[in-house]
């Protein structure tokens, strides 16, 4: 059903982004974090923060205005909740996802011109470097799927591997969900060389580091690690085209041994592509974002997967979100 829009609706459409723009600017300076720990003056978060003190004044007033910081006189502080969602790092917190959608924010202000041309806008570092950046990607999307994993896995049921192969594994969130669902296997994690420290360390707290090797690469360049009988590929496929996709599928299917599997966790459209919603705007960041990417159709995977040497496609598990698999058997 359409929605039944107004002048007024559009409107307040038109001003979301500014209560958005409010977070991302503390998120980006990490304001959360001193407040979280005692409440503090404008002044004193300034000298902190080495932020314009004028600036910093109407940030904190904003945030109040919205609820997100409680002010009293001059002080300011965090509320319980916002303190334990944004005022540290580590389970339970998204600062470090919403840095990255800060980074998103950035890069859809430059939609119209995307239309255009056809080509994201180069990117722009936020104020904590592109170095930052790129850490508060991974962390941020460890912080998600550590509350998903385990459930997720479920779905997959019954897990049995002898050897998991995690393709972009980051900082090994689904690597150590596996393994505990898995007591018996054994894995590997490959992915670009500044994620390997990340996941050295998470897999030494986890006490796993002796059941995972380590690879680093590129898979948009390097051969997969072979001998896996079950690869996970989570999060990759929409950052590709689907040609891309096809060269990425294959690569897993060689690296495989016979009968092996492979789970995709993505979103998957309704052939409308309009359905679900979150996947429409989803195939927007990916326009805004990479030079090919986007969302895709059950028969999308299902004929890229085939002509990458696999049969028996299926749906395992639909959700509207990221946490949607698809998987196959090498053939």
């Amino acid at each position: 059903m359409t929605k039944p829009w107004t002048r007024e609706t559009i409107l307040e459409l038109a001003r979301s982004f500014q209560p958005t723009s409010v977070l991302a600017a503390a998120a980006d300076l990490e304001l959360f974090v001193p407040l979280a720990r005692a409440p503090r003056t404008a002044e004193e978060l300034a000298r902190l923060l080495e932020t314009d003190l004028r600036a910093t004044t109407a940030l904190l007033d904003a945030l109040a205005a919205l609820g997100l910081v409680d002010k009293t006189g001059e002080r300011y502080a965090l509320p319980p909740g916002v303190a334990d969602a944004v005022g540290r790092t580590g389970p339970g917190s998204v600062l470090a996802m919403a840095q990255h959608q800060a980074n998103c924010l950035r890069r859809w202000a430059g939609l119209a011109e995307t239309v255009k041309t056809g080509r994201p806008l180069p990117r722009t570092p936020s104020v904590r470097g592109a170095s930052a950046d790129r850490e508060s990607f991974l962390l941020a999307m460890n912080d998600i799927a550590s509350v998903t994993a385990e459930s997720l896995i479920g779905h997959l049921r019954p897990l049995a591997f002898r050897c998991l192969l995690d393709v972009g594994g980051a900082s090994g969130t689904w690597t150590i969900a596996f393994l505990r669902a898995c007591p018996t296997g054994r894995a590997i994690l490959f992915d670009l060389p500044d994620a390997i420290p990340l996941a050295r360390r998470r897999l030494d707290e986890a006490g796993l580091a002796d059941r995972v090797t380590l690879v680093a690469g590129d898979f948009d360049v390097d051969p997969l690690p072979p001998g896996a009988d079950l690869a996970w590929v989570s999060a990759i496929a929409h950052q590709n085209s689907r040609a891309a996709n096809r060269e990425l599928f294959g690569k897993v299917a060689a690296a495989l041994v016979g009968g092996g599997r492979i789970a995709i966790r993505d979103l998957v459209m309704e052939p409308s592509r309009t359905e679900p919603v979150t996947g429409a705007l989803f195939a927007v960041n990916m326009l805004v974002s990479t030079a090919s990417g986007g969302t895709f159709t059950l028969d999308e995977f299902r004929e890229d997967l085939e002509a990458a040497g696999f049969g028996g496609v299926a749906l395992a598990h639909a959700e509207p979100t990221m946490n949607s698999i698809v998987t196959a058997r090498k053939r």
